[in-house]
């Protein structure tokens, strides 16, 4: 087995975990501006951090977003992304409240 730069180590393991994960917006109506997206970006970024989480790339769209994170062995993803959705919806609405408001459909983004 051959180590590359992407690998983890730790005293007694080599780990490359990555995770693709598709955020998409309510009915994938077409609700994300550049502004909001810019956000978004910058709060994943922010949580991804305080997991040990490294994104290592970020994709956008008007309704949706695509992440790429490595991550080390001791974080749960539902976790991981529990917090991504919690963080970045929770900023936005603050930030945006009335475009998110206008498309927002029984109190979900």
């Amino acid at each position: 087995m051959t180590s590359g730069a992407d690998d983890r180590r730790g005293r007694h393991v080599v780990s490359a975990l990555h995770v693709h994960l598709v955020f998409v917006t309510n009915y994938r109506r077409a609700v994300l501006d550049p502004a909001m997206l810019t956000c978004s970006e910058q709060a994943m970024r922010k949580v991804c951090s305080g997991f040990s989480a490294e994104p290592a790339e970020f994709n956008e769209q008007d309704n949706h977003l695509h992440l790429l994170v490595t991550y080390p062995p001791k974080v749960a993803i539902s976790a991981l992304v529990n917090s991504l959705k919690g963080v970045s919806a929770r900023r936005l609405r603050a930030e945006f409240t009335g475009r998110v408001n206008q498309h927002a459909t029984h109190g979900h983004f």
